[in-house]
């Protein structure tokens, strides 16, 4: 298994709507998620920050990634929350959220 902790910021004029999108997320895409070898999943917000928390225990997680864009529902999902968002400035150009360095865990 492996954790997964990234951020990415959140457009104030846009807090409203993505809380509402993620009190009553579709059900679908909870699913997409679940088939994706991806459990654990949290999203907490600060400051103007989005930062997430999952958990990976696949066998190949970019291919898991990759089934994921390509889903319909997710395609339509992202619609949605992604003008919701905007890369941290120091994001790779291949990310949107962007991965962050673990430097502490406790089990």
């Amino acid at each position: 298994m492996r954790r997964f902790g990234q951020i990415i910021k959140l457009k104030p004029e846009y807090e409203e709507k993505y809380r509402k999108l993620h009190k009553n997320p579709w059900p679908e895409v909870n699913a997409v998620i679940k088939a994706c070898n991806i459990s654990n999943y949290s999203i907490y917000l600060k400051d103007g920050y989005l930062f997430a928390y999952f958990e990976y225990a696949g066998e190949c997680f970019e291919a898991d990634m990759k089934k994921m864009a390509e889903s319909e529902v997710t395609r339509r999902w992202w619609a949605e929350t992604d003008p919701c968002q905007e890369k941290v400035p120091s994001a790779l150009p291949e990310e949107w959220w962007s991965d962050m360095e673990a430097v502490y865990h406790l089990d």
